[in-house]
């Protein structure tokens, strides 16, 4: 018997030496059978066998028979086709013994156009209780032919152990027959087999008295349709213990490697795995143990986990118990029916009967459905599953359509096996459920019961109120009559619809359970849910996390300081937690609070005089360390002893305190040396009789948190301590922030590859102003995510491409942060872009294998497509945050951080542009603004010549949506008609015209605002806001502004301030009367040059000001945010403006300010300076003095030489001048100047030029 033992059962009990059943003291139970497989296979295991190997539901004719159907024969027909072409169809395969078979092929038949394209697979012992072959947790279909000569082979996913075989067309060539030659592979399988009838043990003795092991390897396979039993126990004399067990057809491993003698420590850990494993089929377990650490393994299906306790070692003692065993496994009698939705099973019974009885044993998911339905002479009587309750309904129709019901159990739906048993005599009826006689419901029933004779099961009768039955029904019994079910397979008895007889095809959905982070399982026959009320996460498998990461990213969402629940690994195991938000400062903070009161009494002391105090959190220690990448501080004093330590992370001693650092074993006075005394390093070591404190941050994050302090000395007279530890303090949030700038169409970021899981999640933030390119490729399975003007995924999962979009209302390139989250679980597919547009596809039923990431990741492009150009930043996969900074600093075309032109402090655009990045530079959006240029530096002006206007009418504000191509232009600064509190009025003019209207702003009341020159060539601003008889003025009269040159004004108002900027003078302040109105009502047009109005307008304006019109140069005219000249010039842009007379462009005698090009070497998009860090200010601070001093002589020399050609070509223009040229003092030189406009207009390099040389461009 030994011999046998070592063949199929064995025990890996260290590195050096395996021996078989190395337990002591080992049990194994139930009535089962154990087996054990070995070696390797590929051998073919159809086209050796006899033609008489092969049987069939049906033939077709003579040369079409199932022997025929072995791959690339041409014998008879070429292959296997059936008398009829329907799902009832199968061709079975006798392996002669027990096989491993891990693949099929199949063809055609040969030279036809007969062919399967879909198929399935039973397998079973002994022709018998057919088990339909699982994959991913389904009834898997495998793809066929598409024509009849090709071979289809399909790898299994999981090795199968059968000697026989059945193959089950689904779908067929439609034009022809089903057709099929096929060929199995694999290879022999041996093992010795024991069969227990629940009384029998084996013991085994260990080579050693005692066995102290800290690795065992058991693996053993077994079947059963018993649901209760132990399979193996072994134990020892200081309680250890390691036991597996069937529990409801569940495996139960308890293990236990020491418990404390007190409790203090309990070492007891029970897992459970699987369900439904009483289905008289195979099941394999490995369990592998290393110390703490065990790898569960069933079916397939591994679960990790570590054992309770702090023991490593199992004990064992050695008992030696034999009792005989029959070294066989004894074949089970019950044949299960299997029903689903559309199926019925109709059996004879007596006709005319006193007595109705039927029995049968159920196992389904499904709250409800119809068991059984017969007729009586005066009614029918159904019996059925209602919200987990056997029911029973009589309807008398004798009596007036009487209507009896009784009803036992609940909660049956639980796929275990039930049994029911209705027996109806007489003038009562009796149900037994699970056949406990003590809780039989009995009931009167006001007639004789004579039976009808057909009784139908699972459905098929319309009179019937139920839901079909979908489950598995077996041990049937009519008038105390066990069915024959195989003659029902043979049409002798009774008949059937798409019921398969002798499988039951139940599949326990929530075994493995899909749903995560603790989420409650439920299940119907054909699909499953997941109650995620109380996990703190969210979607079809509680996978994603219903918190933010940080308090950091909560304050990024305009969230204030307060309580909230953070989850800082994402959808990783470690659950969320609460915490404190500070976000009162520039710098976020996270507090975490502990159970130490303030300056709490240490008191109460061991036999050594030491006090130890327990410091516990509002959060696990692996949810604090998850903290570990942010800075964390403790406040923390204590008072009056020594001989004290603190225990921080991994349970290490720490002597230092608060103010000091590691390995230096004094406190912050210590440091400061100001202690009180001199002779000691810590104040409380002082020993005086007055209350003395040390105090101070503890700031090495990798010694935190806090656990345990250990106060000694406690029990000297005289001597007392108090203790405070402060919150668990962390800053910011660096996984947040951790970004990569993608700065080349061809760069991407190469990451190794990690492990599928059955849910994956990914998420990131991105930003970028191009409009096209991939984020991320998984070359292997096919997946890939871009960005255009949707955000696209494509995942290939099952063999199935799916592929998900996103819309966004706002453009995805407007280089704002844009933040994506795709969840790929064993339900669905999720695309969700900025927290608030998604799109979910569902995943198909045979889809749910793991999302194949094995390959390695790439982000940005790697097959030759455009690459993402922008920033990406706090990218996470499966709760793992990636470290984009660190690869990117060494990979080319990537460079750390988010670091575009727009961060340089020299590169700003000018005169209100708005910066736009793009990944080779980065260019000035200067629509709304008065400015031209790469800069928004250009001046945008015009000549005017007599009579000429420029109108700009702002639309009355209907209601409209604005045109989009008016949203982005220059004039369209206002959506209509506006009542203005502010404003702000700013242009440049020159001319020798006066007087003159320079600007005019009209409303659709009285309201006005004027610009104006007067005849003796001063400027004067004229305010009409109502509530005055005449215009509020304001008079410049310090010098005249018709002298040719250019000169600037802004004018700004808020209320009745008035502020008035004219060219470098001093900026002035005038102030509205009381009386005046503050509201510039309903702004209708803004004139330049002349006004051409119908309505009440200022009769100053017209009669002293209007004619001939202003002669001159307007430029950078500004209205708030309206440019109307801009808008007037620019013949591409739409906006609401006119132009009457001759507008002629000219930059008005300015030039423009130029900014020189930046190198490449301070370029932070240029690919050669990725990784370099970039200043934001444009000083750099000089490695020595060598560097400063030619700096400053560099400098020195440079204005020299600037200086000297200055000079000369000041000196040529004055020789060269052009005739006709205007010549005043103003434009000698501020030397010679005999007021401030001269010195201003030479040291300004914007105005260079008069009014006369910018006229003779347009005149020579």
């Amino acid at each position: 018997m030994n011999e046998s033992l070592h063949r199929h059962l064995s025990l890996q009990r260290s590195p050096q030496w395996t021996i078989s059943l190395q337990m002591g003291f080992l049990h194994l139970l139930p009535l089962l059978c154990f087996c054990c497989v070995t070696g390797r296979c590929e051998d073919s295991l159809a086209t050796p066998l006899p033609y008489s190997s092969f049987s069939s539901s049906s033939v077709y004719g003579r040369g079409y028979g199932a022997g025929y159907a072995k791959l690339n024969r041409k014998q008879g027909a070429g292959g296997w086709s059936p008398l009829d072409t329907d799902r009832y169809q199968w061709l079975q395969v006798d392996l002669g013994s027990r096989k491993q078979v891990v693949a099929i092929a199949t063809q055609g038949r040969y030279s036809s156009s007969d062919w399967t394209s879909k198929y399935r697979l039973l397998y079973s012992d002994a022709q018998r209780n057919w088990r339909p072959y699982l994959q991913d947790g389904n009834i898997w279909t495998f793809e066929g032919n598409r024509n009849s000569e090709d071979v289809v082979r399909q790898e299994l996913q999981h090795a199968i152990l059968t000697r026989y075989i059945r193959f089950i067309p689904l779908e067929w060539n439609k034009d022809g027959r089903i057709g099929v030659r096929l060929e199995l592979y694999g290879c022999s399988y041996w093992a010795d087999v024991i069969s227990f009838d629940g009384t029998g043990i084996i013991s085994y003795r260990f080579r050693s008295k005692k066995m102290k092991i800290v690795k065992d390897v058991i693996t053993l396979k077994f079947r059963t349709t018993v649901r209760d039993g132990v399979l193996l126990h072994g134990e020892g004399q200081q309680g250890d213990y390691i036991s597996l067990e069937l529990s409801r057809a569940r495996l139960l491993l308890s293990i236990n490697l020491g418990s404390s003698e007190y409790g203090s420590i309990q070492g007891h850990t029970t897992v459970a795995s699987g369900s439904l494993l009483d289905d008289d089929h195979w099941h394999s377990v490995v369990i592998e143990r290393y110390r703490r650490n065990i790898n569960f393994t069933l079916d397939h299906h591994t679960k990790h986990f570590r054992t309770n306790g702090e023991f490593d070692h199992l004990d064992l003692d050695y008992e030696v118990k034999s009792r005989n065993l029959t070294f066989s496994c004894v074949e089970s009698s019950s044949s299960p029916v299997f029903f689903n939705s559309t199926s019925f099973l109709q059996l004879p019974g007596q006709s005319n009967g006193d007595t109705l009885s039927v029995s049968l044993s159920f196992r389904t998911w499904n709250p409800s459905g119809l068991l059984m339905f017969t007729e009586l002479a005066d009614g029918w009587v159904e019996l059925g599953l209602v919200e987990g309750k056997v029911t029973v309904y009589m309807n008398v129709t004798q009596k007036k359509n009487t209507r009896i019901e009784i009803s036992s159990g609940s909660s049956l739906n639980d796929g275990q096996w039930h049994s029911v048993h209705l027996n109806a005599l007489e003038n009562h009826a009796m149900l037994t459920v699970d056949g406990d006689e003590a809780s039989t419901v009995r009931t009167a029933i006001p007639i004789q019961v004579q039976t009808g004779g057909v009784y139908f099961f699972g459905g098929g009768d319309s009179r019937s109120l139920q839901r079909s039955f979908q489950g598995c029904m077996q041990m049937i019994h009519i008038d105390d009559h066990l069915v024959d079910l195989r003659a029902v397979e043979q049409g002798l008895i009774g008949t059937f619809e798409n019921v398969t007889l002798d499988m039951c095809a139940i599949i326990d959905r929530c075994v493995p359970n899909h749903c995560e982070h603790g989420g409650e399982c439920s299940q119907t026959w054909d699909t499953f849910s997941c109650n995620c009320s109380g996990t703190g996460y969210t979607g079809a498998t509680c996978h994603s996390p219903l918190y933010q990461q940080s308090c950091e990213e909560y304050e990024l969402q305009g969230q204030s300081s307060g309580a909230y629940w953070i989850d800082p690994d994402g959808s990783g195991p470690i659950a969320p937690f609460r915490v404190h938000c500070d976000m009162t400062e520039e710098t976020v903070w996270t507090t975490l609070r502990n159970n130490l009161s303030p300056q709490t009494p240490v008191s109460s002391h061991d036999q050594y005089g030491k006090a130890v105090l327990q410091i516990t959190y509002n959060a696990t220690d692996e949810q604090v360390s998850k903290q570990t990448s942010q800075s964390c501080s403790f406040v923390s004093s204590r008072y009056g002893v020594p001989f004290t330590w603190w225990v921080g992370r991994a349970n290490e001693k720490h002597f230092y305190w608060g103010g000091s650092g590691p390995g230096i074993q004094k406190c912050a006075c210590g440091i400061e040396n100001n202690c009180t005394d001199p002779g000691h390093f810590c104040n409380c070591d002082a020993e005086l009789r007055a209350w003395k404190e040390d105090a101070g941050l503890l700031l090495y994050k990798d010694h935190l948190p806090v656990s345990q302090v250990v106060v000694g000395d406690t029990s000297k007279s005289g001597s007392e301590a108090k203790l405070t530890v402060g919150p668990l303090k962390c800053r910011g949030d660096r996984d947040y922030w951790n970004a990569a700038s993608f700065t080349s169409p061809a760069s991407s970021v190469h990451f190794q590859s990690f492990p599928g899981e059955t849910s994956t999640d990914i998420s990131f933030y991105f930003k970028t102003s191009s409009p096209h390119g991939v984020f991320l490729e998984m070359l292997s399975p096919g997946t890939r995510m871009e960005v255009s003007s949707v955000v696209l995924l494509t995942l290939e999962v099952g063999g199935e491409l799916v592929q998900l979009s996103v819309h966004s209302p706002r453009p995805l390139n407007d280089d704002e942060w844009h933040r994506v989250q795709v969840e790929k679980n064993i339900k669905e597919a999720v695309l969700v872009l900025d927290g608030r547009h998604r799109e979910v596809r569902a995943a198909r039923t045979q889809a749910h294998a793991k999302l194949e990431l094995y390959t390695d990741l790439f982000l940005g492009a790697s097959s030759g497509q455009r690459s993402f150009l922008g920033c990406m930043r706090a990218l996470r996969i499966n709760g793992v945050i990636f470290d984009l900074e660190r690869r990117a600093a060494e990979t080319p075309g990537v460079s750390p951080g988010c670091q575009g032109h727009c961060s340089r402090y020299e590169m700003h655009c000018r005169n209100g542009g708005k910066c736009v990045e793009q990944y080779n530079g980065y260019s000035c959006d200067c629509s709304l603004t008065a400015y031209d240029g790469p800069f928004c530096t250009d001046d945008v002006g015009g000549y005017f010549e007599t009579g000429t206007l420029v109108r700009y009418d702002f639309l009355p504000d209907m209601g409209a949506p604005v045109p989009d191509e008016m949203k982005g232009s220059p004039g369209w600064g206002l959506s209509g008609e506006a009542n203005l509190t502010r404003e702000e009025l700013v242009f440049s003019f020159s001319t020798h015209s006066a007087p003159s209207i320079l600007v005019y702003i009209s409303s659709r009341t009285q309201d006005s605002l004027a610009v104006v020159l007067r005849q003796n060539g001063t400027l004067q601003i004229r305010y009409s806001l109502g509530g005055l008889m005449e215009p509020f003025t304001i008079d410049i009269d310090r010098r005249n502004m018709a002298n040719g040159q250019p000169h600037s004004v802004n004018i700004t108002r808020s209320f009745r301030e008035i502020r008035l900027q004219l060219d470098h003078y001093p900026l002035s302040t005038y102030t509205l009367p009381e009386t005046s109105d503050v509201h510039f009502n309903l702004v209708k047009s803004i004139f330049l040059g002349k006004v051409f109005e119908t309505g009440q307008i200022d009769p100053v304006l017209i009669e002293r000001y209007n004619t001939p019109g202003f002669v001159g140069c307007l430029s950078r005219v500004q209205f708030n945010s309206v440019a109307p000249l801009k808008a007037a010039l620019r013949s591409g842009m739409t906006a609401p403006v006119s132009t009457h007379g001759i507008l002629v462009p000219s930059n008005c005698g300015a030039s423009p300010l130029t900014i020189p090009p930046m190198s490449s070497a301070h370029d932070p998009w240029h690919s050669e300076t990725a990784g370099s860090v970039f200043p934001f200010k444009e000083e750099k601070k000089r490695a020595d003095g060598v560097n400063r001093n030619s700096a400053i002589i560099g400098g020195i020399i440079s204005v020299v030489i600037f200086s000297v050609l200055c000079i000369l070509v000041f000196v040529v223009r004055h020789t060269f001048r052009h005739k006709g040229s205007y010549h005043t003092n103003e434009a000698k030189g501020a030397e010679s100047a005999d007021c401030a406009d001269a010195a201003i207009i030479v040291n300004d390099p914007a105005f260079t030029e008069t009014i006369d040389e910018s006229k003779r461009e347009w005149f020579i």
